[in-house]
């Protein structure tokens, strides 16, 4: 359950004796029952069996090591459908793995989330059961301020399953930090009441409760979602798979009333328009005012949103907007908000919801430490690489602190081993401080009560080699410690610490975060090691991993081996491929070597380039199985480590191997692209707006998909590319001027900088010609600029090429793709 602010420890103290002493005070008397709460058993007894309660590990996919027993999260939920399918908040699921629904007899069904909206915070869980008695929800327009209604679900712990508050609607269409409108109430809702049902004194399903205000001072302060709002999501989640949003493309302002909830009629500032969106299309600007969607206000961003909720996308609304003075509606074709969209990723993660199921000590195989791990032991929390880490226990008793400190004096004496305690003791008043030597790891001790909390804590110091081990507990009160029963289990606990792990103990539970690579298994039935710190995934037949700063990546990709091709020869059209890319100046090329990967034949080569700044390197492995090609490129800058890097390759070829059960079984042929390369083969792009076609290569991009009516067009390589800028305004000379002072602005700022104008005579009108050969961050280039009208529009055309690409074909693909500009009339 989502909580805006966090009760603290004191003033839920003071709370709550605050309660305990108005209750003492209150006089002894009789208790009237209105009708309506006589009325709340029957309706409970009628709707508790369509409330589940929800339990998982709220995992983090990429620390694993964060599981345990303890380390758990719940919710409720609310059977919609009597196949399995029940409705709950997404933040109750989200990232929630080993999901467990249990149903108000007590039955248990493992759950899995099937439909995810965090925008509504609605999730659907399917779970295998059928004859389940589905929740009924009440018609909207008879929800009223005032009425009873009773709120079901799971509050504090799981084991308060199924329990059920009592309150009224204290209000509608309230706007809480939320992008649709949601109910008030004063019925108790508790940590675990998220996506249990809010219900009338029917039986019937209100509202989905989903956050409460908790603050000193604030009281019965409950929110759920709105019916009308569950019913639109779930008929969206079964129509179309998710909830489709229209879009407009535009961000919108909120005017000061609206913000401090002043009723207005100011509607919303239209603060930014993104291009090519549907808003721009239908020309909305910025400093425009929205005041309506069809015939609903918009004076608030959640007015807005429940407005858009009742269009589909492609749908074509009406806009009230202000524009200056001027008052106008508009017409927009709505386009679709993708931004909202999630990818649910669930795994097994081990089927039993205790992790640590069997274990009896714990400990760190890379530092080589270990202890005794009772159930009541907690991890709280661990630095990313194992250094430290901090244990509590359960019942909030305790809690044990252990850090691990390198580059140590490997002879510190028994007095140098206790001043490493020093640290530990300020604030402190010391109870007991000594030098232990024992077997089989000698320490130095430290027992103090703080001056402040009347805490105690026990600190204990060990060396080995040139690391210091620094175990701390600290027993939170001081009535606990003098207890000669807990002290024994404090001290057992200690004691049982030492400086080794072993491995061939199966209840020792590793905690050890300490790798160096990350294993990946795809669907294409390679598996590789990666480095642990770095990023990646992968999309279409491709998979990209990088380091944090991106300068060093690897990059797979999966293609099928055409009919009677070789390694041989694939290996050879790469090397050409990149030959040809780079002109000669620009380019190395190690040499093709053949390498054996996991009893697979395969070619390494590595190549260089660089565009006259600084050096890029790429080495590739080529190797084909079973009708596939898989192409490993390592990328990395000039100036890396060389040894790092040629030890990331060196990991990268040994863990190569090709394991069947990862394969996808529908995997199926997957063209390489390159295959059916031409590089001269063309496309026609047409501007009908701005009366113009030209040619460009195939394997160029940009231009083809953009917005055809944009003035500008661009059509890119690697390292260059041709841009058409119109301008129907038919003022040729002041463009001319324009690109003339931009020209004089360069060569007065670098006297390196020359440029040449010429006029020629091109598709049969007069051209002015700008050249340029320069240098800028020490990327030489060459830039050609056409300027001339055609039929009262202006052309600018400008070709730019580096030299680092600029080889004869691709030059001269450059100025055939300018000389294929053909024109028409109006």
């Amino acid at each position: 359950m989502k909580n805006i602010t966090i009760l603290s420890r004191k003033a839920a103290l003071a709370a709550a004796s605050a309660v305990l002493l108005a209750t003492l005070a209150a006089p002894i008397g009789t208790y009237a029952y209105t009708a309506a709460e006589s009325a709340i058993p029957a309706v409970i007894e009628q709707t508790t069996s369509s409330v589940v309660a929800i339990i998982g590990k709220p995992m983090d996919s990429k620390k694993v090591w964060e599981a345990s027993r303890y380390n758990l999260a719940h919710g409720t939920g609310v059977i919609v459908r009597s196949n399995g399918y029940i409705l709950t908040n997404a933040h109750v699921v989200k990232d929630m793995h080993n999901m467990t629904v249990v149903l108000s007899d007590g039955k248990s069904y493992t759950g899995k989330t099937t439909h995810y909206d965090e925008e509504s915070d609605l999730a659907l869980v399917k779970i295998e059961a059928t004859g389940l008695k589905a929740a009924q929800f009440a018609n909207p327009s008879d929800i009223r301020v005032g009425e009873p209604v009773m709120a079901i679900g799971t509050p504090l712990s799981f084991a308060l399953r199924n329990s059920v508050t009592y309150g009224i609607v204290s209000g509608m269409e309230r706007s809480v930090q939320s992008k649709y409108q949601l109910i008030q109430t004063d019925a108790a809702i508790n940590p675990g009441n998220s996506g249990g049902a809010l219900l009338n004194m029917k039986g019937e399903v209100i509202g989905i409760n989903t956050l409460k205000y908790v603050e000193y001072g604030v009281d019965s302060l409950g929110f759920a979602i709105p019916v009308h709002t569950v019913q639109h999501v779930l008929d969206h989640f079964f129509k179309y798979g998710k909830v489709k949003r229209p879009y407009l493309g535009i961000e919108l302002g909120e005017s000061w009333e609206a913000v401090v909830g002043i009723p207005s009629g100011n509607g919303l500032e239209v603060t930014y328009v993104e291009p090519d969106s549907p808003a721009a299309k239908a020309g909305i600007k910025q400093g425009d005012v929205l005041l309506a969607i069809e015939s609903s206000p918009t004076g608030t961003l959640v007015q807005y949103n429940e407005a858009l909720k009742n269009y589909l996308p492609d749908q074509k609304i009406k806009l009230t907007l202000k524009s200056g003075s001027t008052q106008k509606v508009t017409e927009v074709a709505l386009g679709e908000d993708e931004s909202s969209a999630t990818s649910l990723v669930q795994d097994a993660a081990g089927s039993y919801i205790d992790a640590d199921q069997g274990k009896t000590h714990i400990g760190d195989s890379h530092y080589g430490w270990s202890m005794k791990y009772p159930a009541g032991l907690i991890k709280s929390d661990q630095d990313a690489d194992g250094r430290s880490v901090s244990f509590m226990d359960a019942k909030g008793e305790f809690s044990i602190d252990i850090s691990i400190e390198s580059d140590q004096s490997e002879d510190l004496s028994p007095l140098g081993l206790l001043r490493k305690l020093d640290e530990d003791r300020y604030g402190y008043t010391i109870l007991e401080k000594r030098y232990i030597d024992q077997k089989p790891n000698a320490y130095a001790l430290l027992v103090g009560k703080s001056s402040y909390s009347g805490e105690l804590m026990q600190s204990r110091v060990f060396l080995r080699g040139d690391t210091l081990f620094r175990i701390m507990l600290t027993v939170h009160s001081e009535e606990l410690y003098t207890s000669s029963f807990k002290r024994n289990s404090y001290n057992d606990l200690l004691d049982s610490f030492v400086l080794s792990y072993d491995e061939n103990n199966a209840g020792l539970k590793d905690i050890s975060v300490y790798q160096t690579t990350d294993t990946v298994a795809t669907e294409y039935g390679i598996a590789f090691d990666v480095p642990a710190d770095w990023d990646g995934g992968g999309w279409g037949s491709s998979l990209s991993y990088h380091s944090e700063d991106e300068e060093k990546a690897l990059l797979i990709s999966v293609t099928s081996a055409a009919s009677g091709d070789t390694l041989k020869a694939w290996a050879e059209r790469g090397e050409k491929k990149f030959e040809d890319r780079y002109a000669a100046d620009y380019r190395k090329t190690e040499g093709a070597r053949d390498i054996v990967i996991d009893g697979v034949p395969a070619v390494e080569n590595e190549y260089a380039y660089t565009m006259g700044d600084k050096w890029h390197h790429v080495r590739v492995i080529y190797l084909i199985k079973d009708k596939y090609k898989y192409e490993l490129a390592v990328y990395y800058p000039g100036n890396a480590d060389m040894k790092e890097m040629e030890s990331v390759a060196d990991t990268l070829k040994k863990s190569i191997h090709f394991p069947k059960e990862w394969a996808n079984r529908s995997l199926g042929f997957i063209q390489d692209e390159d295959d059916l390369l031409d590089p001269a083969r063309t496309v026609t792009y047409t501007s009908k707006k701005y009366r113009y076609a030209l040619k460009a290569p195939e394997s160029w991009y940009g231009g083809y998909d953009s917005d055809k009516d944009s003035p500008v067009q661009s059509f890119l390589f690697e390292g260059g590319g041709l841009t058409v800028a119109a301008d129907d305004s038919g003022d040729l000379q002041s463009r001319l001027n324009a690109l003339e002072k931009e020209h004089k602005k360069n060569a007065e700022a670098d006297a390196a900088y020359s440029y040449t104008v010429t006029d020629e005579e091109l598709f049969g009108v007069p051209v002015k010609k700008f050249a340029t050969q320069y240098k800028s961050r020490n990327i030489p280039y060459t830039l050609h600029e056409y300027v001339f009208t055609h039929e009262n529009i202006v052309y600018s055309v400008r070709l730019r090429i580096n030299d680092a690409v600029k080889t004869d074909e691709q030059w001269k693909r450059l100025n055939e793709t300018f000389q294929s500009m053909t024109f028409t009339g109006k």
